[in-house]
C-alpha cells in the first residue's frame, strides 16, 4: 500500500469524530467527542482541503469523502456557532443598570490540590461578588476562605478530599440552603435561595456532577441523570432561578441541551462567546465547562472568563439582573414530548434521591 492510499484510509476516519457522538451510547469514550468541536472542526475541515489539495476534485464515486467531510464540518461548525457573535443573544443585555436587582457570581474550581489560594483571594477581593462558589475544594482550602468570612457573612460548606467539595460564600442571605447528594454518595450540591437587594428571592442550585472518564464514571448516565433530577425539579416560569458550576459537560452537548429544555433555563454565552473555561493549561485543547445558567426573567450585565488562579480551569463571572418584564422578550426552552420521555428515562437510570431537592 502506498503513502498515498495510507493517507486516504487515514482521512475516512476523520468523520467518526464527528459521527460517534451522533450516537446515543453513553459510554465515556463515545461522550468524550462531544467535548471538543472546535479542535474537530478544524481537524475536519483541514482534512476535506487536504483531500481536495492531494486527490484533486472528484468525480464519479470519489465526491463521497469530500461530501462527507463537508456535511461533518458543518455539523461542527452548527454547534459552535450559538456561542459566537454572529448568533443573536439568548439572553438580552440589561439596557438599565439597577444594583439592587443584580446578583454577581463567580464560579472556580479551584484544582484540590493547587496551593495558590493568593491568587482566588485576591480574584475575589479584586471582582467583590455577591456568591462565590468554589469546587474541589478540601479542608486545607476551607481553612484559607477564613480571611473572607468578614466579608461573606453567609456560608455553606462541604470540605472533601475526593475532588468534590463544594463552598458557597455570599454577601447576600442564603435561606434553606443545604447540601444534598442527589446521585452519588460522594458528590454533593448546593440547594437554596438568595435574597437579591431588593428581597426578591432567587432560587439557587450548585452543581459539580462526576464526568464520564476512565477514572470516574465509565458512563455519562451519573452526570446527566443528576442534571436532568435538577431541571425537571425546576420551574423557570414560577420565579427566578439560577444554575450555575462546574457541569463536566459542554454547552453544545446533547446532554446540556436537553438540560435547557426541561429546564426552560438560558444561557447568557449564547451570541456572545464560547468562554471555555477548561483547559487553562493548554490553549488549543480548551472548551467551557463552567457553566452559569438563569431563567428567563433575567438579563445579563457581563460575564467573562477570569485569570489564571492556577487550577486546570479558569474562573467565570456573570452579573445577571432580574428583570420581570424580560420573559416577554425571552422565548423560553421547552422540551418535546418525545425528549420529556427521554430524560425521565436518563432519571430512572440512576438512583436519585427525589426527596433530596427543596
Amino acid at each position: 500500500m502506498d503513502l498515498t492510499w495510507t493517507l486516504y484510509i487515514c482521512l475516512c476516519t476523520v468523520p467518526l469524530l464527528t459521527l460517534l457522538p451522533l450516537w446515543r451510547y453513553e459510554g465515556w469514550w463515545v461522550r468524550a467527542f462531544e467535548f471538543p468541536a472546535v479542535q474537530i472542526a478544524v481537524i475536519t475541515g483541514g482534512s476535506l482541503f487536504l483531500t481536495l489539495w492531494v486527490f484533486g476534485w472528484p468525480s464519479g464515486l470519489g465526491y463521497g469523502l469530500p461530501v462527507v467531510l463537508l456535511g461533518c464540518t458543518g455539523v461542527q461548525l452548527s454547534r459552535i456557532l450559538p456561542y459566537t457573535l454572529v448568533f443573536p443573544n439568548q439572553i438580552q443585555s440589561a439596557r438599565q443598570l439597577r444594583p439592587r436587582d443584580q446578583l454577581h457570581v463567580l464560579v472556580a474550581n479551584v484544582l484540590m490540590t493547587n496551593r495558590n489560594a493568593g491568587a482566588l483571594m485576591d480574584l475575589i477581593r479584586t471582582r467583590a461578588p455577591d456568591l462565590v462558589l468554589t469546587l474541589e475544594t478540601d479542608a486545607w482550602w476551607q481553612d484559607q476562605f477564613a480571611e473572607i468570612e468578614q466579608d461573606y457573612p453567609f456560608s455553606i460548606k462541604e470540605p472533601l478530599s475526593n475532588l468534590y467539595g463544594m463552598h458557597l460564600y455570599s454577601r447576600l442571605e442564603l435561606v434553606d440552603a443545604r447540601i444534598a447528594y442527589l446521585v452519588e454518595d460522594g458528590v454533593p450540591s448546593i440547594h437554596g435561595d438568595v435574597v437579591l437587594r431588593s428581597g426578591e428571592r432567587v432560587r439557587l442550585h450548585c452543581l459539580h456532577p462526576a464526568p464520564p472518564s476512565p477514572t470516574e464514571n465509565a458512563t455519562s448516565a451519573e452526570r446527566d441523570g443528576e442534571l436532568l433530577l435538577v431541571a425537571r425539579e425546576l420551574d423557570a416560569s414560577a420565579g427566578p432561578v439560577v444554575v450555575m458550576g462546574d457541569l463536566n459537560d459542554v454547552a453544545w452537548s446533547a446532554s446540556t441541551r436537553l438540560f435547557q429544555k426541561v429546564s426552560g433555563l438560558l444561557d447568557p454565552r449564547i451570541g456572545r462567546g464560547l468562554f471555555s473555561t477548561f483547559h487553562a493549561g493548554y490553549p488549543l485543547l480548551r472548551w467551557p465547562l463552567d457553566h452559569v445558567f438563569c431563567s428567563p426573567d433575567f438579563t445579563l450585565v457581563r460575564i467573562r472568563r477570569l485569570g489564571q488562579i492556577g487550577s486546570d480551569h479558569f474562573p467565570i463571572e456573570a452579573v445577571l439582573q432580574h428583570t420581570p418584564r424580560a420573559r416577554d422578550l425571552h422565548p423560553e426552552p421547552e422540551a418535546s414530548p418525545r425528549e420529556a420521555e427521554r430524560a425521565e428515562d436518563k432519571i430512572a437510570q440512576v438512583e436519585a434521591d427525589h426527596t433530596a431537592l427543596p
